[in-house]
């Protein structure tokens, strides 16, 4: 997956305007207490951030 991958499933569940600001603000334990811009920008693989997201986010099975 690639990063605009995910900020695309992001805004399609958050909407546009909302995504950016949950990805700044939203701590997961599963990023090691860090949002997912923190995530990103420590070099975390974009997939492994967006199964945090999904996990975070309860979205069903299909958006996995």
């Amino acid at each position: 997956m690639r990063e605009t991958e995910l900020w695309r499933r992001l805004e399609r569940h958050l909407g546009p305007g909302y995504a950016r600001v949950w990805a700044e603000q939203h701590v997961m334990a599963d990023l090691a207490g860090r949002t997912v811009v923190e995530a990103l920008a420590a070099g975390v693989p974009p997939k492994t951030v967006w199964r945090a997201c999904w996990a975070a986010l309860e979205l069903p099975p299909s958006e996995r």
